[in-house]
């Protein structure tokens, strides 16, 4: 390639590509161990999908059972542009039920490797070639478009992987697909495979992360020729994960002018994935990660406050996220004012310096230091103590009836407020509760919630993080305690009280209207 890998021979440079994205989150991600994902569930995230430019959607494996027919209806009745298909082995009554689904076409996975040819279906290679034809004819007779993937296709002698998806083609398949199945195959391997099958015909590439090369090979298999990429949100799927879409889209975007979505949707997409399937992002995972655009280094946040590119290979809104400062046991002078100044707090040099100091020791002693901590760290060295707007008098939560409820007792700036509030869980109803009773000042968004550490033991203590946004202003605050409850209303009240304390607005505190 000529702009990759210091050139694969006879390709032609990224760049020229026309490329588009298959993603299978709701079906090859759902198949990873834990994830189980409801009919609404897999609706919103087709919409999202949809909304960021997503060529085609797997929507699911109509050959699971009614249950599953219904979840991809619920997408196919959804009108989007992606055309949606649902996954189907090689027997014609999975052809029938993706039919009974309305979807617009169908990934029809055929073995490719002796080992799943012999092994797995009992068959052999001359049966395999001819059943994959006539399966494709049918399901083109019905008016399918059809994807042909030989199923552990990196580990198929290539004579034979060639000449099973130049007999589906000729069947009428509308493209073929190289499918790393267990993530077994280099880069190398791949350009090989793919070369091969693109000289065919329209190609696509599936590839796992089994050994941290499923963007690598993604892209030597664009290079070799494919224009269509399987990919997941997130990465989710069995065992490593498949290659993730956003990593694939950006990669080709940022690197090769390549455009498969629109980049600004990919971090809603990863959030509206992680909430559904209760996988959380790491914190370092590239393009969506919470540490993607996080910088603590005093000489990276200096750089990056002179020169946002500095420390950066392409800006945070090109993906839909913001840049934070972290603070930490490397803030510097520059990240520590920086950070004031976004909360309207202006110091002195030497106060600065002090405040940078306590932040250090802090961080030290292995605590992570929020807004809140720096905030309270320069009203100490400034020697000015704070008026607080809101605090926690009294919490009462109850989960053991069927529906969860909650009171509170508020301070607020002098008055006691009182509210109640119900919710799925005890944490949900108490912070319903605490929103009843502080009315339009607790509008403020909550960004992310984590329950950060649980120490062990019949007296264990759980630390609660919580970031929370109110018009243009954001702030994180964390409280420990032996409840969970009390300690994640406290941080959301602190959180409030600060949110507050940049606005200042009495108005905002306005006792609640009781409704007539």
């Amino acid at each position: 390639m000529n702009d990759l890998f210091g050139g694969f021979p006879n390709s032609t440079p990224l760049s020229d590509r026309d490329v588009q994205l298959l993603d299978t989150t709701l079906r090859d991600g759902e198949q990873a161990p834990g994830i189980s994902l409801a009919p609404a569930e897999k609706a919103e995230i087709a919409a999202a999908l949809d909304a960021a430019g997503v060529d085609v959607i797997e929507a699911g494996s109509a050959c699971t059972g009614e249950g599953e027919r219904e979840t991809i209806r619920k997408v196919t009745d959804l009108g989007l542009d992606a055309r949606i298909t649902s996954f189907a082995r090689g027997v014609e009554s999975d052809i029938d039920a993706a039919l009974d689904c309305d979807v617009d076409g169908i990934g029809l996975v055929v073995p490719a490797s002796d080992r799943h040819v012999e092994g797995k279906v009992g068959s052999t290679r001359e049966e395999v070639v001819e059943t994959t034809a006539d399966l494709v004819a049918y399901a083109r007779d019905h008016g399918l478009w059809v994807e042909v993937l030989g199923e552990d296709g990196s580990r198929a002698d290539l004579d034979f992987l060639e000449t099973l998806m130049e007999s589906a083609l000729d069947a009428g398949a509308d493209r073929v697909c190289y499918c790393d199945t267990v993530g077994h195959a280099g880069p190398e391997h791949t350009y090989e495979a793919v070369s091969r099958l693109s000289a065919l015909g329209p190609t696509g590439t599936h590839t796992h992360d089994d050994l941290g090369l499923a963007v690598t090979n993604a892209l030597a298999s664009i290079a070799a020729g494919a224009d269509l990429v399987h990919a997941t949100v997130n990465g989710i799927g069995e065992r490593a994960g498949n290659v993730a879409l956003e990593e694939v889209a950006i990669a080709l975007d940022h690197c090769y002018g390549v455009e498969t979505a629109e980049t600004t949707q990919l971090y809603d997409l990863a959030r509206v994935v992680a909430d559904a399937t209760d996988v959380p992002l790491a914190p370092n995972k590239a393009v969506v990660g919470e540490n993607a655009f996080a910088h603590e280094s005093g000489i990276h946040t200096d750089g990056t406050l002179k020169d946002d590119r500095m420390y950066e290979p392409y800006p945070p809104e090109k993906v839909g996220r913001e840049r934070r400062l972290v603070l930490g046991k490397h803030t510097g002078r520059a990240g520590a004012r920086a950070t004031l100044a976004e909360h309207g707090v202006e110091v002195a040099d030497d106060d600065l310096a002090a405040v940078v100091a306590r932040v250090q020791r802090l961080a030290e002693r292995g605590k992570r230091v929020t807004d809140a901590d720096l905030l309270a760290i320069a009203d100490d060295v400034r020697g000015r103590e704070r008026d607080r707007h809101i605090q926690l008098r009294e919490l009462t939560a109850t989960s053991g009836g069927p529906l969860p409820t909650a009171s509170v007792r508020l301070d607020v700036r002098g008055e006691e407020r009182v509210a109640s509030g119900t919710g799925d869980g005890p944490v949900d109803a108490a912070v319903a509760a605490v929103r009843e009773a502080v009315g339009s000042a607790a509008d403020a968004t909550l960004e992310s919630y984590h329950v950060d550490a649980i120490t062990g033991g019949t007296d264990a203590v759980v630390t609660v993080e919580v970031e929370m946004s109110r018009d243009d202003r954001t702030v994180t605050v964390r409280s420990s305690d032996g409840d969970i409850t009390r300690a994640s209303v406290t941080a959301m009240v602190d959180a409030l009280d600060r949110l507050l304390d940049q606005t200042d607005s009495d108005a905002d505190l306005d006792a609640p209207v009781a409704d007539d």
